[in-house]
């Protein structure tokens, strides 16, 4: 039998649509969007946007990258375990790495990091490294100790967050890896392969 399990806590669901219920009435989704330069996560693509614009967070776009929005291109890239549809390869990516498919278990930014490196002998994309990096694939989880009596911090970084779930959802993100890609033309250094695809397809 198919067990669902919430995003953010520990409760299990016989059915997609409880599991999906459950997480609505507690905002238990996780993050799908996350800032270009500092890695915060957000939940809406507008919050992101409002916080790259305050903070001057873009990566520096061409002047007519308005119309590779999702207002003009639309969500035609489909993500192949749940069918969710996004506006590139980059955001597919973005939401697997960040461990938020519901139907793909497992996959998550380290284990695609593995599958790449495994694929790339010649390391036309990823660091030429002795061993094999071996990242911690452990699932952290912030105790009450993170509140700082007015947002929830992040030990290493110090980033604020208005809810556990969303520093959890940091903690387990990229945002504190390694830079193990790079652009093959370029050589610039990337921590997720979704910034990597973010360069290379616009």
């Amino acid at each position: 039998m198919l067990i669902y399990e919430c995003e953010n806590c520990s409760h299990h669901f016989n059915t997609q649509c409880a599991c999906e219920q459950h997480m609505n009435n507690t905002d238990h989704w996780l993050p799908e969007f996350e800032c270009e330069t500092c890695s915060h996560p957000f939940k809406t693509q507008r919050a992101c946007e409002q916080h790259m614009d305050a903070l001057g967070h873009q990566e520096p776009k061409v002047p007519c990258d308005h119309l590779n929005s999702r207002i003009h291109r639309g969500a035609s890239v489909p993500c192949h375990f749940c069918g969710k549809k996004y506006t590139s390869a980059s955001s597919v990516t973005h939401h697997l790495e960040l461990g938020s498919c519901r139907c793909a278990k497992g996959v998550n930014h380290t284990s695609i990091l593995h599958a790449i490196q495994q694929r790339d002998p010649h390391h036309i994309i990823t660091d030429k490294q002795i061993e094999w990096y071996k990242e911690d694939v452990s699932k952290y989880l912030a105790t009450d100790l993170a509140y700082n009596g007015f947002f929830w911090e992040c030990y290493l970084c110090h980033a604020e967050f208005g809810t556990k779930g969303a520093l959890n959802a940091h903690i387990n993100s990229p945002a504190h890896s390694q830079r193990m890609y790079h652009c093959p033309k370029c050589r610039k250094k990337f921590k997720s392969l979704a910034g990597l695809l973010k360069q290379l397809c616009p």
